[in-house]
């Protein structure tokens, strides 16, 4: 990486690479101490080519003058496709989360409520969460997952069922409030931080996807995460905490308020358009791009699916042909065939 270009050999400064661990994109990741001052940072190499750096750029300064600790972007090259940014450190949420998820989630949805009232600059608007896009994202499942990771052949009455599921799916995302959506907001992208009173707050990584879109996307994302997963008794009584809050601070100032029946609804629909797009991602970062490690998480992203198919009428001939067709697929799978068929139950 040409760290001249950015600064970091400067005023007689020398510069060593590290890298970090990096995402599910073409970006690549690397903590930069200056040796003179010893100040640590993080230097992205972003191919210009198959990443636009200029979303991160403008969310990034939206959302600190929002109060959302983001990375801070101290030097760009959008033509070469790097980026210096402030470095929030390394102790990301996930691995945390066993011991302290009482204390680190109420952090999380407070700077949710936060992140999704940022204004944006009249230069920078966030693109809109539409239908097509909506549409777009459940089609990888049947492309990458249904068709390409298990095999299945899709006729005319599975297409017809899979359009009708997704259908039901956009038209109750559209129906929502419509507000900042972070779009990966889960433990992999969410930093311990402490403030100078050494109390934890919560960094926010990934964000450059950023769209207008509705409600309930980042809190799903966030309580039922690829990742890890929870008691129901335990996701309702933080659901319930980002309500209270959510009123308090506005976020429905605009709209009528939500009653807890009908947000929860919202929010059980989001995660299965979520789930069914994330079983898709994760199927095309296996085989397509060779990153072996997202297959793991397949049977929880899709059991979160299948748990939301099972309790509401309208999906019940989808949730029949995912009992009687996907599931034995799954299990005659060499990528899942170890596995019982409790293991796609939550």
């Amino acid at each position: 990486m040409q760290l001249q270009r950015l600064g970091l050999y400067s005023h007689g400064h020398n510069a060593s690479l590290k890298t970090v661990s990096g995402d599910a994109s073409f970006r690549r990741y690397f903590r930069t101490q200056v040796l003179s001052s010893g100040c640590s940072l993080i230097a992205v190499d972003a191919p210009a080519e198959k990443e636009d750096s200029r979303p991160f750029v403008a969310i990034s300064q939206a959302w600190l003058k929002g109060g959302i600790d983001v990375p801070e972007v101290i030097a760009v090259d959008l033509e070469e496709g790097f980026m210096l940014l402030s470095d929030l450190g390394d102790d990301v949420y996930l691995p945390q989360l066993s011991e302290n998820a009482d204390v680190l989630y109420p952090h999380a949805i407070a700077a949710l409520v936060r992140l999704q009232q940022c204004a944006m600059p009249k230069d920078y608007q966030l693109p809109i969460y539409d239908a097509e896009k909506l549409q777009q994202e459940m089609g990888l499942c049947s492309e990458w997952f249904l068709t390409q990771l298990l095999g299945l052949e899709l006729g005319v009455k599975e297409k017809q069922c899979l359009n009708d599921v997704f259908g039901r799916l956009v038209g109750s995302a559209q129906a929502q409030p419509q507000v900042c959506v972070h779009r990966d907001y889960h433990s992999r992208n969410l930093m311990v931080l402490s403030n100078a009173q050494g109390k934890s707050e919560v960094g926010v990584l990934d964000f450059q996807d950023a769209v207008i879109g509705p409600v309930t996307y980042d809190l799903v994302s966030l309580l039922r995460d690829c990742y890890i997963s929870w008691p129901a008794e335990q996701e309702a009584k933080w659901i319930a905490n980002y309500m209270r809050l959510a009123s308090q601070q506005g976020v429905w100032q605009s709209v009528d308020e939500p009653s807890y029946a009908q947000f929860k609804r919202w929010f059980e629909w989001m995660g299965l358009q979520r789930h069914i797009k994330c079983v898709g991602i994760f199927s095309r970062l296996y085989l397509r791009d060779g990153k072996t490690g997202y297959l793991q998480d397949i049977p929880r992203t899709f059991a979160y699916l299948k748990r939301v198919s099972e309790q509401y009428s309208e999906f019940g001939e989808f949730n029949d042909w995912l009992d009687n067709v996907v599931v034995p697929a799954m299990q005659k799978s060499r990528y899942f065939s170890a596995r019982s068929s409790r293991d796609f139950d939550l």
